[in-house]
């Protein structure tokens, strides 16, 4: 630790229990984000049928209604979180998607459920950007993998924890209760976030594990910052457009219930129960082996995590394809859904990690904002909304298995990411040291 250094204090926290405790909040948050956001995939059973809802308009709520307000904002966001106080934001982000989770439990129709359903998105969407910013300035570089994967709980332990509100609360709260209930949540812990310090904001330097403090980019500079981060590190777009090919099966998914109960012959409320058990070990596992396995990784072959993902998503697509193609009485079945959720979470930690790594660290929320905005439009929304499309296609046309067909396509379109991250990986190393030399 190096005495009297301002910017070593800054992330003296990342070895200390106040560094410990600041990240388990905002993992808590990320925790709250993805339940809010996986609520409605996980209702499906229930939500569909009482609304009356089409494959198609279920596709648009879970998918275009909520992801273009995310993104298009996220990007805005990411720029506010270079230049404002970033714990005050995320306050008021979790306050405003809060109340209108609880407004989601009065919709009767498709048009009542997507006017609030829009406007979370703009709340949820200050929160990553703000956090991965948070992060590179708090926590030393060789642990972002670590931390990052850690914020990522949040996505595998969000999944399972609506699964679980679904299998034990809406026996006694029903699910209108169930979204009044986590919106009420969200508004005490918005008020606690407005206890958190803000992060002092550091350069860091490629000649010195020092920091030095820097001022505030105009909006102008942090755009143009933006696009010379893509134009000059290959590595960070290859990574991102690994991530949206990937992130195209994880739209596709919220289908996965319906496809559960009407075409694998499950109650929806057992299997609401089974899911969540898979997606609580099968994600923290995966989450663990993401942060841990892609820094271990990078320290040893120094060829950057992406290539980490490389391997794991190979190594993974024969159990993905088995899953949509055999029986749940097949020994491949079971594992066939642990291993969605594993991969789910291995997916997270290197792939932000990376992102953060290669963006330049004035610029870094609005890069973090681009790469969920890339993600989220281009991969979940657009996998959400082609599926439902396509899903009502095959049932007009009277095509047995609509549900398994589809989610069967979707993974064959996902494993496009295996090359790109391989690629992406051969080229890390020469991004980050050419990031590091236009630093001194």
């Amino acid at each position: 630790m190096t005495g009297g250094d301002p910017a070593e204090d800054a992330r003296e926290p990342g070895l200390r229990t106040g560094g410990v405790g600041f990240l388990a909040f905002l993992t808590l948050l990320n925790v709250l984000n993805f339940v809010d956001r996986q609520l409605l995939s996980s209702f499906a059973n229930w939500i569909v049928p009482e609304l009356g809802l089409t494959n198609t308009e279920f596709g648009l709520l879970t998918g275009l209604v909520f992801i273009v307000f995310y993104t298009v904002m996220g990007l805005f966001m990411g720029t506010l979180v270079d230049r404002m106080n970033r714990t005050r934001l995320i306050a008021a982000g979790v306050g405003v998607w809060s109340g209108l989770t609880a407004l989601s439990g009065m919709a009767y129709n498709f048009a009542s459920l997507a006017l609030p359903r829009a406007f979370i998105g703009v709340g949820e969407s200050v929160l990553t950007p703000a956090a991965m910013s948070l992060f590179g300035d708090r926590y030393p570089s060789d642990r972002l993998g670590v931390v990052t994967g850690i914020y990522g709980l949040g996505v595998p332990i969000g999944i399972a924890c609506s699964l679980f509100i679904v299998a034990y609360l809406e026996p006694y709260l029903g699910w209108r209760g169930c979204f009044y209930a986590l919106g009420a949540i969200g508004v005490v812990l918005a008020l606690a976030m407005l206890f958190l310090k803000e992060t002092p904001r550091v350069q860091r330097s490629a000649v010195s594990t020092a920091a030095t403090p820097t001022r505030s980019p105009s909006f102008r500079e942090i755009i143009q910052g933006l696009i010379s981060a893509l134009r000059h590190a290959p590595a960070l777009t290859l990574t991102v457009l690994g991530a949206v090919a990937f992130s195209l099966l994880l739209g596709a998914a919220v289908f996965e219930q319906l496809w559960f109960v009407r075409e694998r012959g499950f109650d929806r409320t057992e299997i609401a129960e089974i899911s969540a058990w898979f997606a609580i070990f099968g994600g923290i596992l995966g989450t663990l082996a993401g942060g841990y396995g892609g820094d271990i990784f990078m320290r040893r072959t120094r060829i950057g995590r992406p290539m980490f993902l490389f391997w794991i998503m190979l190594a993974l697509a024969p159990f993905n394809v088995a899953l949509r193609i055999v029986e749940p009485d097949s020994l491949l079945f079971w594992p066939g859904v642990f291993f969605i959720y594993f991969q789910l979470g291995v997916f997270y930690g290197p792939t932000f990690a990376t992102v953060q790594e290669l963006a330049p660290p004035r610029v870094r929320g609005t890069v973090v904002a681009f790469a969920i905005l890339m993600l989220q439009l281009f991969g979940i929304a657009a996998g959400a909304v082609i599926a439902g499309f396509v899903i009502e296609l095959l049932q007009d046309a009277g095509v047995p298995n609509p549900y398994t067909r589809t989610l069967l396509g979707f993974t064959f379109v996902s494993m496009a990411s295996i090359p790109l991250f391989f690629y992406g990986g051969r080229r890390f190393q020469r991004d980050r040291e050419a990031l590091q030399r236009s630093a001194v």
